[in-house]
């Protein structure tokens, strides 16, 4: 499981479509409509938020915005709630350390799309983060 703090905008045609379904089970999870992938480390930013499904309602629009602008069929009746202007900390080394790993996927997948991303002096995350100084997170699992 992958939810990048990314903006869904620097993902590929398979990337984004990951995703959708990648935090609509994550959407599961934190709603305790089931038992498979409680503790995965990529939901703890989510847990730790004061609105665990609220939050992860409003990462799912953020994906569903950017599927749509892209002329994708996303089915957004699958969101649960109403968006948030919540916003959830990350931090910059984590957006750095997400974009190197985006790069190293895309360089197969889609190469365009990579070189347009290296290219970029400033990565933005999805809008539900709000960017912060310091290290990769605590609960990613690093390679």
């Amino acid at each position: 499981m992958r939810l990048w703090s990314l903006h869904p905008r620097y993902l590929d045609a398979k990337g984004i479509v990951a995703l959708w379904r990648e935090a609509l089970l994550a959407q599961k999870i934190l709603r305790g409509k089931t038992k498979g992938y409680r503790h995965h480390p990529q939901l703890e930013r989510f847990k730790n938020s004061t609105n665990p499904a609220r939050a992860i309602a409003s990462y799912l629009y953020g994906v569903h915005e950017e599927a749509v602008r892209r002329g994708y069929h996303f089915d957004g009746k699958k969101i649960l709630g109403k968006r948030s202007r919540m916003k959830i900390a990350v931090t910059r080394g984590q957006i750095k350390y997400e974009a190197a790993w985006l790069v190293q996927k895309l360089k197969k997948r889609d190469p365009a799309r990579q070189k347009e991303l290296r290219s970029k002096a400033r990565i933005e995350s999805h809008p539900l983060f709000s960017v912060k100084a310091g290290p990769v997170e605590p609960w990613e699992r690093q390679r």
